[in-house]
């Protein structure tokens, strides 16, 4: 079968990873068009940030309303492009609901201008005012195409923003299914604009003049795009690739727990940068874990058929990788219970796999697989889980998996990552109040949340007259230096003795009545 995306002169044609067959061609832009969308989109963003927040917030509704009549047409589209099974894609659409809703009802709050204290300036009023940046780039991966997208194009819009989305080359179609979405909800067909290509495209974006990048991918892409971007210092916030580790107590429910592993670690045919891809489990129910583990991963099937539970990976690159994560494990000692071969029937499907006898010794412990692999690692106690999940240089998501609250809490504090869930795995991105990103080679800035809304704003600092001096204490007086009045405001607001404070007070404000 022909790779999933091709070019041809410059255009992509893009095909059903499954079946083989075309189903879009769409234009390989180049800088001039992309340079283009920017000046459409600013424009555009003019006029938007002058709008309310209300007026906003109402236009969010509008969006959450369209996701949801359209959900069925969203879901098939990302099938088409991605191999997904119905039930993944339409779980995208929930998540971009929610992130509609979520910013609807909390964008008016977060935003809206604050006061702050003047401190020793009391004569001033002080306040925070939220800016958007202006225009917006966003580069958006394959494996959650829809999600993903919506989820930067709701905040950007909500903060008053407008974006240039360039949405990966195997799955234009949903990105451009998600800008009409969001042209309609806001009645503004520039403020969305859709740029199509490969990483040519991407790159142009990045030199385009936008006033911020958000970027969704590899470590390896992540990186090019932040030395890019910092040769205009445009501001970045990226969300990278995982490895994230599962650690299993001994006094886990363990069932539960292999179930949420199998899940945690092949939903979406596992290429979710927040799956399960180490599970460290405590010597003393090993075994016992390893034998859950294998009887549920065994019912999971990967096909196209309706009661299939994972689908296909996105192309030849993708099921090559897996298989040389597995090989090289093999090859090293490891031994594979299940699974451990791509299916022969059309399409990139690879047998769910479970692997035991890991050690960091081998690529599957270590870099980012992004296949319906599940590696399990023997570890002689919860201290040497801890250790060795933060010994990897990725640090998005880990769980922890144990019957005590306070085990739980003392593990996820020393765990160097950007979320940990306690006994189940990969849900923190569909609660759309978490922040969500990493550290380390899984990135930095958070999507998601208040703190992600923030990341779309710039803050302004912002002082004003409460009362007006022709001359201000703090300037120059011929033949000061201003050590009596430094000093008297220095003991007035931070002086011992409360009579003390009182005189050193009246002599500041004696001095800005008499200068």
């Amino acid at each position: 079968m022909e790779a999933q995306q091709k070019n041809r002169r410059d255009r992509l044609v893009v095909t059903n990873p499954i079946t083989g067959a075309e189903i879009g061609d769409y234009p390989v832009m180049s800088s001039g068009e992309v340079a283009a969308l920017v000046v459409a989109a600013r424009e555009a963003q003019a006029e938007w940030s002058q709008l309310s927040l209300g007026h906003r917030a109402k236009s969010l509704r509008s969006l959450r309303r369209l996701i949801y009549d359209r959900a069925d047409e969203i879901a098939d589209t990302i099938r088409s492009e991605t191999g997904k099974v119905k039930g993944e894609a339409l779980a995208e659409t929930v998540i971009g609901c929610e992130m509609a809703t979520f910013l609807a009802r909390k964008a008016p709050r977060v935003l809206r201008a604050r006061g702050a204290s003047p401190g020793a300036f009391t004569h001033r009023s002080a306040r925070v005012v939220y800016e958007p940046f202006g225009v917006i780039g966003a580069i958006t991966p394959w494996n959650y195409p829809f999600a993903i997208s919506m989820s930067v194009i709701g905040t950007s819009i909500a903060a008053g923003n407008a974006i240039v989305l360039k949405p990966s080359e195997y799955t234009p179609a949903t990105g451009m299914l998600a800008v009409e979405l969001a042209a309609e909800a806001t009645g503004m067909g520039d403020l969305v604009q859709l740029a199509t290509g490969d990483g040519r495209t991407g790159a142009a974006l990045v030199e385009s003049g936008v006033d911020k990048i958000a970027f969704t991918g590899s470590t390896a892409s992540g990186a090019k795009v932040m030395e890019a971007a910092a040769r205009s210092l445009t501001p970045v916030v990226l969300e990278l690739g995982g490895k994230d580790a599962m650690i299993v107590c001994g006094d886990a429910d363990l069932e539960r727990a292999a179930r949420g592993a199998v899940w945690s670690a092949m939903y979406g045919c596992g290429q979710t940068c927040m799956a399960v891809e180490r599970a460290y489990v405590v010597d003393e129910v090993y075994d016992e874990f390893v034998e859950h583990v294998v009887q549920l991963a065994r019912r999971v099937r990967a096909s196209d058929e309706p009661e299939a539970m994972i689908g296909s990976l996105i192309a030849d690159f993708q099921r090559d990788r897996v298989a040389s994560h597995v090989e090289d494990a093999r090859n090293k000692g490891a031994r594979v219970l299940l699974g451990g071969r791509a299916l022969d029937e059309p399409g990139y499907f690879y047998a769910p796999t479970v692997v035991v006898d890991v050690d960091h010794g081998m690529t599957i412990m270590n870099e980012e697989t992004f296949g319906p692999v599940l590696p399990i690692m023997r570890v002689a106690d919860e201290d040497e889980a801890v250790r060795l999940t933060n010994g990897n240089p990725f640090g998005l998501d880990a769980s922890v998996w144990t019957r005590s609250r306070d085990r739980a809490r003392r593990i996820a504090g020393q765990l160097n990552v950007g979320a940990v869930v306690v006994n189940d795995h990969l849900i923190n991105y569909a609660i759309a109040d978490l922040p969500f990103g990493g550290v380390g080679h899984s990135g930095f800035g958070r999507v998601h949340g208040l703190e992600g809304l923030r990341e779309f704003v710039r803050p302004k600092a912002w002082v004003e007259d409460r009362l007006a001096f022709g001359q201000e204490p703090h300037w120059f007086v011929e033949g000061s230096n201003g050590e009596e009045f430094t000093g008297n405001l220095l003991t007035f607001r931070h002086g011992r003795g409360p009579l003390r404070r009182l005189a050193a007070g009246l002599r500041v404000v004696r001095g800005m009545i008499t200068r």
